[in-house]
């Protein structure tokens, strides 16, 4: 019988990650309407949705406006200080070193992440802020939710500025 809850619960889990990752999808697609790398993210707390956002490097002429810098600043105004020490990630690409290390900072219990980044990853490709010894925090990290849509937009998106 508990077997059969655990594995009852852990279908319900992927369910409930694949809707938030399509909420994270649906920003990426606004990134890319206003030609931003299609990157987006938001962060759940207590299972409410509390921030959203997308990456506006372009838009902002800033190198730091990755969609999770974007839901950082949102998520931590609404809890009303800097700590999302019990809040999930969700964003659809995996995130380079800069935002691991905010990840770390924000204290995020866990994140979740649609494609990898084999390129420019800071979570699994290479090195990680969250395995070094002086990492503030670690997250629960999950990888690969929704995979196949979040690398799709991001290659349509390259492959259309290629041709």
């Amino acid at each position: 019988m508990a077997e059969k809850l655990t594995l009852q619960t852990e279908v319900e889990q992927l369910a409930t990650d694949e809707r938030f990752m399509k909420l994270a999808l649906q920003q990426a697609e606004e990134a890319d309407e206003i030609d931003e790398v299609p990157v987006g993210a938001i962060v759940v707390s207590n299972g409410v949705v509390i921030a959203r956002g997308h990456n506006l490097c372009e838009r902002l002429r800033d190198f730091t406006a990755h969609a999770e810098m974007q839901v950082f600043t949102s998520a931590t105004g609404f809890v009303g200080g800097k700590f999302l020490d019990e809040c999930t990630l969700y964003v659809t690409l995996e995130p380079c070193p800069m935002c691991a290390a905010a990840i770390s900072h924000a204290r995020i219990a866990n994140l979740y992440y649609g494609a990898s980044d084999i390129k420019s990853g800071g979570v699994n490709q290479g090195p990680c802020i969250f395995n070094h010894p002086q990492s503030h925090h670690k997250p629960e990290v999950y990888d690969g939710i929704s995979e196949t849509e979040c690398k799709k937009l991001l290659l349509d998106f390259f492959k259309q500025k290629r041709y």
